[in-house]
């Protein structure tokens, strides 16, 4: 079975890296390339995108939507949407919720990947009926975790309620790096046990685990999985997506994603990275405390821009 890569260079590996600051001027330029490798999707939009257009880069993020999708026509574009909270910081109206929505999928989103930090359905319910009555691709997730509280029953009664809800497909986030390879290989052979759904699976590669987490989960049978271009990959971020496919060439998996057009990719965000320098987090190699600590990769280095501003 071929894997479908979804690559987070537009959003969740720079939020994750530099602080969400990559502006839209540096990914225009790209766009067209991107386009042309066959991703199953690329993540561009939502998470902490919209607040730091807003707040930190005087952009429009609505325009950033329309222009990203006039440049890159071919390819599914998917944004990370948080629920009842939207891209915001409180619960909003389900009238607001569905309204957004419908802007959003109008403005050129083809995948919404809906979840709420409390695994609580109730929360992802109103947006996913919107984004399916709007035509668009609706992902429900199941943002893991590990506690006494969370087992593989856990999991399975959540995938359930999403399914009854009504998703085109299910993602297990590991926003943390927290996710072992065996358990990763676990929670996918239950759910594909279980259930018919397309499953997807996103980690970080803060604690080392993530790229044993992937193989174990496509040994599973796992659909998709999140990589980011090997120049804004690691540390905080994901795996690199190059070293995922040249490791699945030739396989039943193989992406059927070519190398060279990825090196080329590479190579631009090499030196682009270059130009944000100022927001990159302290983080070299892995950090394993977060075993523990839990803290998710994509809030760590907007936690250390914030310290800073603070002089802490």
């Amino acid at each position: 079975m071929t894997i479908a890569i979804t690559d987070v260079v537009l959003r969740d590996a720079h939020q994750s890296l530099f602080a969400t600051r990559l502006r839209l001027d540096d990914m225009l330029p790209i766009a067209a390339a991107l386009d042309d490798v066959g991703y199953g999707s690329l993540e561009c939009w939502g998470g902490a995108t919209f607040d730091a257009c807003i707040r930190f880069l005087g952009e429009d993020p609505w325009l950033r939507l329309r222009e990203l999708k006039k440049a890159m026509p071919k390819t599914p574009l998917q944004m990370l949407l948080r629920g009842q909270n939207l891209l915001g910081y409180r619960h909003y109206a389900d009238d607001v919720v569905e309204r957004f929505v419908e802007r959003a999928v109008k403005n050129g989103m083809d995948v919404f990947r809906v979840f709420d930090a409390m695994n609580d359905p109730r929360n992802m319910k109103a947006a996913l009926q919107a984004v399916r009555s709007h035509g668009a691709h609706a992902q429900g997730t199941l943002s893991y975790t590990t506690s006494p509280a969370h087992t593989l029953q856990t999991w399975l009664d959540l995938t359930e309620q999403l399914l009854e809800t009504g998703v085109d497909s299910i993602a297990i986030k590991d926003m943390s790096g927290i996710l072992t390879p065996m358990a990763a290989y676990e929670l996918v052979s239950e759910i594909k046990k279980r259930f018919e759904v397309r499953l997807h699976l996103h980690c970080h590669a803060t604690t080392g685990m993530a790229e044993m987490a992937l193989l174990k989960a496509i040994e599973a049978g796992v659909d998709g999985v999140d990589t980011a271009i090997s120049s804004m990959s690691a540390t905080y971020g994901h795996p690199a997506t190059e070293a995922l496919v040249a490791t699945l060439a030739g396989t039943e998996h193989d992406t059927g994603l070519d190398i060279l057009k990825l090196e080329n990719i590479a190579a631009y965000f090499r030196e682009v990275r270059k130009k944000y320098h100022a927001f990159e987090g302290q983080l070299k190699g892995y950090d394993s405390r977060i075993l523990v600590a839990q803290v998710p990769g994509g809030m760590l280095t907007n936690l250390e821009s914030q310290l800073k501003q603070q002089n802490a």
